[in-house]
């Protein structure tokens, strides 16, 4: 029974139906976007953005990303079953998706999606995805960052009411009519180095602005 209830799960039909239970669901949230301007700015002046945040929070941004698809923005992926749900989801919320991880078609994944911000200029990152640790920020988005010149626009979730799941991440869903924020922060640019202890030292750096901001 466990068996059949997975591969339903992992079915188109289920990933078109979860797709608008999400919106549907969103939609009870009383949304509230604070510093959206000053990176939208930055992307209209033509300087590559990547968004960052954690795997615990990215849930209650879904259906507000929705409003890039006119930025034809860019997500990686993992090749996991699961990661066949949150991209199919993720595109017909018109986000490209790369499929990869760091175990699993990360350096094809981490090219292609390299490939997508020279071109378009936008995407998101899953900071500690897909399997944590929690509140580690791994290399690729310093990597990345490098690669295009872009800025790093680090966001995070709140909300006043909220369940957290017995998982690795503490994977955060806000109740149903409660108040959420989510929250940009400041543009941190990101200067190419290729001294190994300078990226440590940016990976260190993003990790220290975005840790205090695990619910």
């Amino acid at each position: 029974m466990f068996k059949k209830l997975k591969f339903i799960i992992y079915t188109k039909p289920f990933i078109f139906f979860a797709y608008y239970l999400i919106r549907i669901y969103s939609l009870s949230f009383r949304l509230k976007v604070t510093n959206e301007a000053q990176w939208q700015t930055r992307l209209a002046q033509g300087k590559p953005i990547l968004l960052c945040t954690w795997h615990q929070q990215f849930f209650s941004a879904i259906r507000h990303f929705k409003k890039y698809t006119h930025y034809h923005p860019g997500l990686m992926i993992s090749q996991s079953k699961d990661g066949d749900l949150i991209s199919g989801v993720a595109r017909k919320s018109g986000w490209h998706t790369p499929r990869g991880s760091s175990s699993r078609g990360g350096k094809m994944a981490m090219d292609a999606m390299v490939c997508h911000l020279k071109e378009f200029g936008f995407g998101a990152h899953i900071l500690d995805g897909p399997t944590g640790p929690i509140g580690k920020v791994k290399a690729g988005v310093i990597k990345m960052a490098h690669e295009v010149d872009a800025l790093i626009i680090p966001f995070h979730v709140t909300a006043d009411r909220a369940w957290f799941f017995n998982s690795w991440d503490h994977f955060m869903l806000p109740k149903p009519f409660s108040r959420v924020v989510i929250t940009f922060g400041q543009c941190i640019e990101i200067k190419s180095d290729e001294n190994q202890e300078t990226f440590e030292q940016q990976r260190k750096q993003l990790e220290t602005i975005l840790l205090p901001k695990l619910i």
